[in-house]
């Protein structure tokens, strides 16, 4: 599924839908594809808004600060930077059952498909991708009973001098960031786009179209949980 919806927190909304729809048995597994036009500011659903996020900056650039279903840290999305979602069935294999190999089983297969863009591409910390030291790709899971849905992000063209615009430097980091500022922590992959889709197509083998979509479980999602304050604003 390569889509974007009109409104942000509805791609957020979009991603759970998928996730409870495989869930009660009315959908799949999934590889979807999107790309959000402007900054804003997405929240890990444990994430706290005030450490995280430079809100009175957001406010006077108009960045709209959301939060998300899944754990991780706050990122801020933007043009060039590919977001992938998968959900995936447990049956899959036994590593998905457990949050720490389901990181190293799906982290690896997106590492095969990107592995001829840059030499030496690792899986860093628990859930991140890195080459020469440099982080390109954050990730981040829901889990339900029988699936997960893990959030990934791909930098290929982005503005990485706007990343510390918004976002306060986290508390808890990674060893191998070493401390370092976002713009000094942080690359883009040298291709473009359709090139990026392409390869986790081709790696999850997603060769089929995903036209179909829950639009009302999506829309209800959106309207009573991703655009409200006192979901965006729990901690």
């Amino acid at each position: 599924m390569d889509l974007t919806l009109p409104a942000a927190a509805e791609n957020l909304a979009l991603d759970e839908a998928l996730l409870l729809e495989a869930e009660a048995g009315r959908g799949g597994e999934v590889l979807r594809l999107w790309e959000w036009p402007h900054c804003a500011v997405v929240l890990g659903a444990g994430c706290v808004l005030a450490d995280d996020v430079d809100e009175a900056r957001c406010r006077i650039d108009g960045v709209p600060v959301l939060r998300r279903a899944s754990g991780g840290g706050t990122v801020l999305l933007g043009p060039g930077c590919l977001c992938f979602s998968l959900v995936l069935s447990y049956e899959r294999g036994p590593a998905l059952r457990e949050i720490t190999p389901s990181y190293v089983y799906i982290l690896d297969r997106v590492r095969e498909s990107l592995d001829s863009l840059l030499p030496r591409i690792e899986q860093a910390g628990t859930s991140d991708l890195m080459a020469g030291g440099l982080k390109f790709s954050g990730n981040a899971q829901q889990r339900k009973r029988h699936h997960l849905l893990h959030h990934g992000t791909l930098l290929y063209d982005f503005d990485l001098s706007m990343v510390g615009r918004y976002l306060q430097m986290p508390g808890r980091q990674p060893e191998y960031r070493g401390r370092r500022k976002h713009a000094a922590f942080l690359r883009n992959l040298p291709a473009a786009a359709g090139e990026l889709k392409q390869r986790l197509r081709d790696g999850w083998r997603a060769d089929e179209e995903m036209n179909a979509w829950p639009r009302e479980m999506v829309r209800r999602l959106a309207e009573e949980k991703y655009t409200q304050d006192e979901w965006i604003r729990r901690r």
